[in-house]
């Protein structure tokens, strides 16, 4: 974990809540349970956020504050459902100041070519047409048709369908929604064998965590948001999460992060029969209880609190349907402004011309921050990042120093004559000091053992702990992003079906 000198806010040492007794304990850093906390406590449920997993707003090295890896998020537009919830929140104006489009929007890197996205549709077909010639036309007609791929999907996800369904009610609805909503099936646009095709589909591992998604959902509705505007956000999924704890804490939750505590870490979950009663955090004797538990964290971890397996046998095998098949390996350089190449772009989706281990990169140009979070203008962070398999963290850190000494040698390629000029080179999964296991992987791909319906779904919300719900990324890994924010939205009302409590709404 990033010392508290490397924090971007340092607070001082806080002493644990003097509650004890909640209406919902959520346990994990990720969205769809930071997203959940806000919404429940902004309906008047006292709740209690633990971070348990949290990676702080970074991670130091060498007096800089880096990022885990790259990230992009969609414009909220094409987020219907998010939409609402941020505007529930009081969210979406801070939330659209925040977000920055990239300059241009996207450029590719290809062996022989280097093309820039505009949004503007004049500059980027004169930009198609001179690197492609005739050929150029027809790719830049199934870009355009792909960017809209999300929006016969839209009303559908608005909906709040039951995703993924519990029980045959569940299922029978979710059919009778399906047969009133076309276009969740439609093949993806961008199939051609052309390179550019190619490297734009070599984008969605970046925007789902499910490995070589399979259905047309999948492999449309992510990567449209995406094209539509990748948008670049302060701090990446560090600095989003912020943006949801700050307006947490506003309406008076309480919230357990390394930022305002030493104990925010969970040690053991405990049960009342099959029924979450109470948590326990690491060096404290205190336990949290509260009427329900919604796990924002991944199933893997989860398991780890879990004491007397055996007793709670139902829940770790749902738990264990869910295998982490590989994750985004990435490397920082810290250098000059002036030292990066005269059109270069701040979002590259680079082409490596390697199947497997890395694939494409995608690499994104950051402001550089010091230990305190201050940015100085005349460095940059060129931050690159490609999906490698889990397997490989067996492998030894000799395997892990080679892996990282590849990306050098694509950005080396990319950045002629900058090498010599970094101030520093920084990859998380060997430098982030104090930080281990899945805290290191940002941006997982699950495998599953359950159906996924429409492709997209994952670990079912509802558990054989019937107090006890999952929010986390292995929901709707399909969806990506959106997938996280729907996975929190949906577990809201799960819960406030379960407390049975008016809700009172806060300001």
């Amino acid at each position: 974990m990033p010392t508290p000198a490397s924090r971007s806010k340092p607070l001082p040492s806080a002493t644990a809540p003097s509650r004890h007794v909640y209406d919902v304990i959520v346990l994990g850093s990720q969205l769809g349970g930071a997203l959940a906390a806000v919404l429940l406590a902004r309906r008047g449920y006292s709740v209690l956020l633990v971070e348990h997993d949290g990676t702080g707003p970074g991670y130091e090295h060498d007096g800089f504050l880096l990022p885990y890896a790259p990230f992009i998020t969609p414009a909220l537009k094409t987020m219907p459902a998010v939409e609402e919830a941020f505007a529930e929140l009081s969210l979406t104006p801070q939330l659209q100041r925040g977000q920055q489009p990239h300059v241009p929007e996207l450029q590719l890197v290809l062996p022989r070519h280097r093309v820039d996205l505009h949004a503007d549709p004049a500059r980027r077909s004169a930009e198609f047409l001179r690197e492609f010639g005739t050929e150029g036309e027809r790719i830049l007609a199934d870009l355009a048709a792909t960017i809209r791929q999300h929006e016969p999907s839209d009303a559908f996800f608005k909906e709040g369908p039951p995703l993924p369904p519990d029980g045959m009610l569940e299922s029978w609805n979710l059919k009778k929604r399906l047969r009133q909503h076309g276009g969740l099936e439609a093949e993806p646009r961008l199939g051609g064998t052309d390179e550019p095709s190619r490297l734009l589909r070599g984008l969605l591992p970046f925007t789902v965590h499910m490995d070589q998604p399979g259905s047309p959902l999948a492999r449309t509705r992510p990567l449209s948001q995406a094209l539509q505007t990748p948008w670049r956000y302060p701090g990446g999924r560090d600095g989003l999460r912020q943006l949801l704890f700050d307006r947490f804490t506003e309406l008076g939750g309480d919230l357990l992060s390394p930022d305002n505590t030493d104990t925010y870490v969970a040690e053991e979950l405990h049960f009342d029969g099959n029924r979450f009663s109470a948590l326990k955090l690491l060096r404290s004797d205190t336990l949290y209880r509260a009427s329900c538990l919604v796990s924002a964290t991944d199933a893997g971890a989860l398991r780890r609190l879990m004491t007397g397996r055996k007793k709670h046998r139902a829940l770790s095998e749902q738990l264990d349907q869910s295998t982490v098949k590989s994750f985004l390996f990435s490397v920082n350089w810290v250098v000059p402004e002036v030292a990066l190449p005269r059109g270069m772009g701040e979002l590259l989706l680079m082409d490596t011309q390697q199947e497997g281990e890395l694939g494409s990169l995608l690499v994104q140009l950051l402001p550089a921050r010091d230990h305190q979070g201050k940015e100085n203008p005349a460095l940059r962070v060129v931050c690159a990042g490609g999906f490698v398999p889990a397997s490989i963290r067996d492998l030894g850190e000799g395997y892990l120093q080679n892996l990282a000494l590849r990306i050098d040698a694509h950005l080396d390629a990319l950045m002629p004559f900058t090498k010599d000029k970094r101030l520093l080179r920084s990859a998380p999964y060997l430098d982030a000091s104090a930080v281990r296991g899945s805290r290191l992987m940002p941006h997982p791909h699950y495998v599953f053992d359950s159906e996924a319906v429409l492709g997209i779904t994952g670990l079912k919300q509802q558990t054989p702990s019937k107090n006890l719900l999952l929010a986390g990324r292995e929901v709707l890994p399909g969806l990506g992003l959106e997938g996280e924010f729907l996975a929190g939205i949906r577990a809201t009302r799960l819960v406030q079906e379960m407390l049975k409590k008016k809700p009172v709404l806060k300001r």
